[in-house]
């Protein structure tokens, strides 16, 4: 049976509510968020749960990006009407 706190080479270990409370500050902070969601998700030596995190962060980001593209597309688009 294997070990739940080592998955496939991993760090799996529940985190701790302190551990919560130093990302949700850190993610609280603009620019270096981004950046640590990026450590977070793709540093091998980072527990694979606060890794999972930093990948849900980063799909959430892309897709706040792709809807804010295509609203200022459709804006502009709008704005660029004929008058009649």
């Amino acid at each position: 049976m294997e070990d739940y706190h080592n998955v496939n080479g991993r760090n799996a270990a529940p985190l701790t509510v302190g551990n919560y409370i130093v990302m949700m500050i850190i993610a609280a902070i603009p620019i270096v968020n981004i950046i640590m969601f990026f450590v977070w998700a793709f540093s091998k030596n980072t527990n694979l749960n606060k890794s999972n995190y930093g990948k849900a962060n980063l799909i959430m980001i892309a897709i706040v990006i792709c809807i804010y593209i295509i609203l200022a597309i459709a804006g502009i688009s709008f704005l660029n009407l004929p008058s009649q």
